[in-house]
């Protein structure tokens, strides 16, 4: 019996491309089909997968993990070798504008060639049409040819039409911002009417606050399997550690390493000392701890200027937080870093030494390091996380995570007078009157 709340059923999909090694290769196995020259690469891999409606659903995943080639297969661009998909309702894909538009044709003969595309009837896209014109708001351009168009004002024509064809199902893959500062702001305030209807939306992109503010669940998509399906925060943070290298697939070795290193280093301070920084503060029990072990984030606290622990930060009042990091191995030039976050897990502000410009030196197996964040923090009053690292540029250029404490402490900011938004301005008004 079919689920009427579920929008996209996926079950065993795959995609498999040809691979040859040289030209003339495809060339013999065309001519001779029974001498099979080719490899093949999996894009897909018995991926399943269930959408409900009304869900918005952020997918995540590496370069050339398969994220738009699911996409493509789901909106029908691209055909799967195997494997069945269901679904439920009109969709309107944003994943490579234009793809419907005839050069040739001028925007307005364009917006009619999109709407039959889409399956509209004439009267449908009639009536369609001057929200289509005032959305993409490109003037007399709309009866010049497309050829004719910069970039922009292509861009600008292309989303308007696919975002105003009513779909059940929205899929937008990295195209939410086209255009100039204004028309972004239009494109995003549809998407928020979409969500605020109930539609169904797909939503890829690489940054993970967008997933945090817009999404209700995160699938993570790694050589073309599905390796995570659940919670926003959480496949996040997964996410975040497969960028840096340190997924699941490497974990124990990472643990063994870890427990290795630490062996030879008995001056580790106890995560339990009583006269650690971080037991004068609320420890969050659900930290997320990662690094390959190079080094340990062992200690960290607030503090105001005379060096008093600080359970409540006064968003006008500066502050002091601090980091201790124990090296475990000989790093150059380590990166610390200071994240503030709300308790969605979006990152509210934060900096680091490299942004802020300082060279931090060279340090040896067995030195310890105080890092001080002096600074007002002038963000709205309520709840929020801190987190520390110490991460690294390594000899490739890569990123390398040596040790991670995210959402350590639990914080409250509080404010002597109220603000609007999620941060603090103090402005200075004057009124004349004249």
């Amino acid at each position: 019996m079919e689920n009427d709340e579920v929008a996209i059923s996926i079950e065993h999909l795959y995609k498999n491309y040809k691979m040859f090694a040289r030209k003339k290769d495809r060339l013999l196995e065309t001519i001779f089909p029974m001498y099979q020259r080719h490899g093949e690469f999996s894009a897909i891999n018995d991926l399943n997968l269930e959408i409900k409606k009304g869900e918005v659903l952020g997918i995540l995943g590496k370069n050339g993990a398969g994220k738009s080639t699911l996409l493509k297969i789901i909106t029908g661009v691209v055909t799967p070798t195997s494997g069945d998909i269901k679904i439920k309702g009109k969709i309107s894909s944003l994943l490579e504008l234009g793809t419907a538009f005839n050069m040739e044709l001028t925007g307005e003969e364009n917006i009619y060639q999109h709407g039959q595309v889409m399956g509209l009837t004439r009267e449908e896209i009639e009536e369609k049409k001057p929200e289509i014109i005032e959305f993409a708001d490109i003037g007399e351009h709309l009866y010049q040819p497309v050829k004719t168009y910069s970039s922009g004002m292509f861009a600008r024509l292309a989303f308007a039409c696919a975002i105003n064809v009513d779909p059940d199902i929205l899929i937008v893959d990295e195209v939410l911002s086209v255009g100039d500062m204004a028309f972004q702001l239009k494109c995003f305030k549809k998407f928020e009417q979409f969500k605020n209807k109930g539609k169904t939306i797909l939503f890829v992109t690489h940054s993970v606050t967008d997933v945090l503010k817009n999404c209700t669940r995160t699938v993570i998509i790694s050589s073309g399997k599905k390796i995570f399906d659940g919670g926003v925060k959480e496949g996040v943070e997964k996410y975040k550690k497969i960028i840096v290298g340190l997924d699941s697939n490497n974990k124990e070795k990472l643990k063994t390493q870890k427990q290795n290193l630490k062996k030879d280093n008995n001056t580790i301070e106890n995560a339990k000392d009583k006269d650690s920084w971080k037991s004068q503060f609320t420890e969050n029990p659900n930290i997320i701890e990662y690094g390959n072990g190079k080094a340990d984030v062992v200690d960290y606290g607030v503090f105001d200027e005379n060096g008093n622990y600080l359970n409540s930060i006064e968003n006008d009042r500066e502050v002091v937080l601090k980091s201790k990091i124990k090296f475990n191995e000989e790093i150059k030039e380590p990166i610390f870093t200071m994240t503030i976050k709300d308790f969605n897990g979006v990152e509210m502000t934060g900096t680091n030494s490299m942004y802020e410009k300082i060279a931090t030196g060279t340090y040896k197996k067995g030195d310890t390091v105080v890092v001080d964040f002096k600074q007002k923090i002038s963000l709205a009053p309520g709840k929020y996380t801190l987190s520390f690292s110490c991460t690294h540029i390594n000899a490739k250029g890569e990123l390398e995570v040596l040790s991670r404490k995210y959402d350590a402490l639990l914080i409250e900011i509080l404010s002597s007078k109220d603000c609007v938004g999620i941060m603090r301005i103090d402005s200075k008004i004057s009124i004349n009157k004249i």
